[in-house]
């Protein structure tokens, strides 16, 4: 099996109109950035490759440029099928001006569709998006008018309902790794996590595509351990060795390299800097106090992040086990740009295989990100107007773990608040309210999770809610705040409040440890 060793752009001269294509990664995390970037630079001076089918899981990208974000060119694209939009904007701005078929698929699903694509499957057969904006019964997860085509069906299966999701034909991947020998083995020392590279790879194999992979180093033969090595021989075409590490081939793009995330060294948590006080930790706070002794708990990006520094901060973090839906399980989940990665993380497995996990019901419990709320309980998190930021793996995780938790703040833009001696002032009040009559899009469906009997909270830094039969219930509110003038004013909807309602614990809203004990 002859392998071809080109430059960034020698491979990128090989990638032909009209291909489907897909991008390995996860946030800042794993991309082939170098061959990326070659790719958009033949297409701006050549006009090629043109009209591809672009693929890729997990969010990919910086927010602005790099990434996926090197496939946001009129013309280059024609047709996208993504998980998390939010750090592709460029991509995200061609479907919001219907300038391409734009499809948004959950995370897990799309890591399920490279695997049974592998296997010489037509379709991913899943419950996971019934109900959402996902199910064709509602958007069909389709993003804009230019969007027809239905790739997504409701299928009936000896009287039970599944969603029958369209499997990519994959004639390009790219992938990046650590190590390759002459042979064409790649192992992925250095890397944080291994995401989609096998089940993509295989995929584009089965189809009779090319397998292309970037990476920092070339070795000779017999000095990888086969351990590490992710893909073999069999399974890659071209390998591209980086041209500048540091700039093209970093664990992190934003330049972060770190022994920790590669499973090399131990980091020493308890130097970590606690998170100080604000609306934040006081939400990551509440929050942490639900989490159970040795629980198996998932954190979304951003403000979930919260509920694992502070566990940490509070000397907890050994008594419970983190899962990142990248792959990592124990340890402390990193944030920012560096997030999928893990300090200290005791296993690394490929993504497809997280979701596995997930998607069967064996997490305890998550905490997820609370963007829209409405009367019903639904949550949006994935699009806002003209904005798409895209579910990522919010729903395979939320329609499927027991005990769910939503964090966020009670309102937003220009939001202000003083925390200070057990008590809650709201100084300025945020002009967007994110309680409203009803959600833009339904990422999360209450009705559904009623049906299944999961237990769900809607945690803020004022009020705690729950989901109940009818609607959500106000059962918990901040010290120092007025439930008419602060909560219920600032709400589109009148919820169900508890007979029972109770104070938030002064604790959560001092500058000071809690002294929290996980039961």
């Amino acid at each position: 099996m002859s392998k071809q060793f080109l430059t960034a752009k020698e491979a990128a001269a090989l990638v032909t109109d009209g291909a489907t294509v897909a991008t390995d990664g996860f946030v800042q995390i794993g991309a082939a950035e170098e061959v990326l970037e070659a790719l958009e630079e033949r297409f701006l001076s050549e006009g090629h490759p043109k009209d591809l089918t672009y693929y890729y899981a997990a969010g990919q990208g910086d927010g602005k440029t790099r990434c996926g974000n090197h496939f946001g060119n009129e013309g280059m694209v024609k047709r996208i099928v993504g998980g998390h939009w939010g750090l592709a904007p460029r991509l995200g701005a061609l479907a919001g001006e219907n300038k391409v078929e734009a499809y948004n698929v959950p995370q897990g699903v799309v890591s399920h569709m490279y695997r049974d694509a592998a296997i010489g499957m037509d379709y991913t057969i899943s419950k996971v998006g019934l109900e959402t904006y996902v199910d064709p019964d509602l958007e069909g997860g389709k993003l804009n008018s230019k969007t027809t085509e239905d790739i997504i069906h409701k299928v009936d299966i000896m009287g039970d309902t599944y969603l029958a999701y369209k499997t990519p034909k994959l004639d390009f991947v790219f992938i990046k790794g650590t190590y390759a020998d002459s042979l064409g083995n790649v192992s992925f020392d250095n890397e944080p996590i291994t995401k989609d590279a096998t089940s993509m790879a295989t995929a584009c194999k089965a189809n009779g595509g090319t397998v292309i992979v970037q990476v920092e180093k070339l070795v000779e033969p017999g000095s990888l351990d086969p351990k590490s090595v992710v893909l073999s021989l069999a399974l890659t075409d071209v390998i591209v060795v980086a041209s500048d590490v540091q700039k093209y081939h970093p664990q992190v793009l934003d330049g972060t390299n770190n022994a920790c995330f590669a499973g090399k060294v131990k980091e020493l948590m308890s130097a970590v800097t606690p998170p100080a006080l604000d609306e934040r930790k006081v939400i990551g706070r509440r929050a942490a106090m639900e989490v159970k002794e040795y629980s198996i708990t998932n954190l979304g990006i951003g403000m979930p992040e919260l509920v694992a520094a502070v566990i940490n901060e509070e000397g907890e973090g050994d008594k419970i086990t983190l899962s990142v839906e990248a792959g990592s399980t124990g340890g402390v989940p990193a944030g920012g740009a560096a997030f999928g990665a893990a300090y200290n993380a005791y296993s690394v497995i490929d993504q497809d295989k997280q979701f596995d996990f997930y998607q069967g019901g064996c997490l305890d419990m998550t905490c997820l990100g609370l963007a829209q709320c409405d009367k019903e309980g639904n949550i949006n998190v994935s699009k806002f107007g003209p904005r798409i930021p895209g579910c990522g793996g919010f729903i395979d995780i939320s329609q499927n773990t027991k005990n769910v938790i939503f964090c966020g703040t009670f309102t937003a833009k220009g939001l202000k608040e003083e925390i200070k001696d057990g008590k809650l002032t709201i100084v300025e009040e945020g002009q967007s309210k994110k309680f409203i009559d009803k959600v833009e899009q339904v990422t999360f469906s209450a009705k559904y999770a009623m049906r299944t009997g999961q237990n769900v909270l809607y945690i803020t830094e004022r009020a705690v809610f729950k989901l109940v039969e009818g609607g959500i219930e106000l059962i918990e509110i901040a010290p120092g705040v007025d439930l008419e003038k602060d909560i219920l004013a600032h709400m589109e909807f009148k919820p169900l409040i508890s007979d029972n309602l109770k104070t938030m614990d002064p604790k959560i809203f001092t500058d000071a440890l809690m002294g929290l004990k996980l039961k």
